[in-house]
């Protein structure tokens, strides 16, 4: 276990940050997992709150000055001139933001795999993934030895997914809790943005910063329960509900199982009471197809202005006509991935089409939501492995079939189709790589998953980090 001090520990503290030694490590780290896309170190201070604290940014986050590919060869040009409300939040706090992280070609992904430009390397062992689509934030963030917090984004579990296989913290909040304004956008009423650190409570500290209402996201709202960073570890008189429908979920791997239900132990020991109970909604048959046509339905319009006019790539043509142009300007710019959803997105909204397929799956999207809701009214949290299995190999993720990698969502797709909090935490390793257990919390209850991960986390204590350099 580790036992290096928090960044907050650090900073209540008055110590400042090492930003030649970031250099150095990041330089080092990043020829080994290719988890960042662009950095720089060339405006870094000491000041304000965050006294420098370095942090990374997911790459489909605008920052002026850096390059926003998300994932995609189609933006391999772009330079946006915004700054998303995150960063500008991070930046007044004093936050050094010094690096873009990898990530699946706009978010389309569970492996990471679908990257444009390189596939990053789980920190643990470099011939597996890192979990999609925020692999590289999860891998950076696992990886360095310098503190460090990254900002990742969830649409169906990219943030809890990849914090599970590297070994992190993985904190998704509510829906409307923190602005999406300078956010690429993948699916506009699924996206969060979110955090990862090494500590629950240093993913807390940042997540504080970057939420509350912003008048460039109407879909913000100032709401909660305090600092979260300051919420006290404790789950004492907590009920916790474990879903049947997700424990005895098929795909699920017996050691990931077994070693969740060793970690559900802990919280007993902690005076938390621990129930099994039945949620009919949320198996895999609900809400799989259903998060992914609302997912793929509102991602197939998010893309239309990729065509070569206004952003990305564009060229000279000798075509004819618009739609010959962008056809020519997307079947170079997009990957595979894209254009599968894409397609699948088009179809569903068609006419003829969008009764049977999207307004169907937005009204189960309702009953999900409220099997949860349901819940929460007898208990406090919910809990469940982030991930059916630890982070396959590669290779192994070559060969695997859609419909196979579409399914391991499952146990990530409910709350984010509810725009409910959830958070993955360490709970150990499974043939020596990491294991998450996942926390889903009632809307606006972020207060209640940061203070049963804090009382595991102060009762099991954090993963060592990998060696990679």
């Amino acid at each position: 276990m580790s036992s290096e001090k928090s960044i907050r520990q650090r900073l209540k503290k008055g110590e400042s940050f090492d930003l030649k030694g970031l250099k150095e490590e990041v330089n080092k780290i990043d020829k080994k997992i290719g988890a960042i896309r662009s950095k720089d170190f060339s405006i870094m201070n000491n000041g304000g709150e965050l006294r420098g604290l370095p942090v990374s940014v997911k790459d489909n986050i605008c920052v002026e000055g850096f390059p926003a590919t998300a994932g995609s060869k189609i933006l391999e040009t772009y330079r946006p001139e915004i700054t998303a409300t995150v960063v500008k939040k991070i930046q007044n706090s004093g936050g050094n933001i010094f690096a873009k992280t990898n990530q699946d070609e706009f978010g389309f992904g569970t492996f990471s795999m679908n990257s444009a430009f390189e596939i990053p390397k789980n920190p643990y062992d470099t011939e597996r993934v890192t979990g999609g689509s925020s692999g590289g934030a999860a891998a950076l963030t696992s990886a360095l030895d310098q503190p460090h917090v990254a900002l990742g984004q969830s649409t169906g579990g990219s943030i809890s997914n990849p914090a599970a296989f590297c070994g992190v913290v993985g904190i998704t909040p509510t829906y409307g809790k923190v602005s999406r304004y300078g956010l690429i956008d993948y699916a506009n009423s699924l996206d969060k943005i979110g955090t990862m650190a090494q500590r629950v409570e240093d993913a807390a500290l940042i997540l504080d910063i970057i939420s509350g209402k912003d008048e460039k996201d109407f879909t913000t709202l100032d709401r909660g329960n305090g600092s979260l960073a300051e919420v006290k570890p404790d789950v004492k008189g907590m009920k916790i509900a474990v879903p049947r429908q997700y424990i005895e979920f098929e795909g699920m791997d017996k050691k990931v199982r077994e070693k969740f239900w060793d970690s559900i132990g802990v919280y007993e020991d902690l005076g938390a009471e621990v129930e099994e109970v039945d949620m009919p909604k949320i198996a895999k048959e609900y809400v799989v197809p259903t998060y992914y046509i609302i997912a793929m339905s509102e991602a197939s319009t998010n893309l239309a202005k990729f065509c070569g006019m206004r952003y990305g790539i564009e060229k000279d043509t000798e075509k004819e006509s618009f739609n010959e142009y962008f056809s020519e300007i997307r079947s170079e710019g997009f990957g595979d991935e894209v254009k599968r959803r894409v397609l699948l997105g088009h179809f569903l909204r068609q006419e003829g089409y969008k009764d049977a397929y999207y307004i169907k799956a937005l009204k189960v999207r309702r009953l999900i939501i409220e099997e949860y809701k349901e819940t929460f009214k007898n208990y406090d949290i919910i809990a469940s492995p982030t991930m059916p299995i630890i982070a396959p190999k590669i290779a192994e993720a070559r060969k695997t079939k859609m419909i196979e990698i579409y399914a391991m969502d499952t146990l990530t797709v409910g709350p984010n189709l509810a725009g409910i909090p959830h958070l993955s935490v360490p709970c150990g390793k499974v043939d020596r790589m990491p294991v998450g257990m996942h926390l889903i919390g009632d809307h606006f209850r972020e207060d209640k998953i940061v203070a049963a991960a804090k009382a595991f986390e102060s009762d099991f204590g954090t993963l060592e980090r990998p060696k990679v350099v």
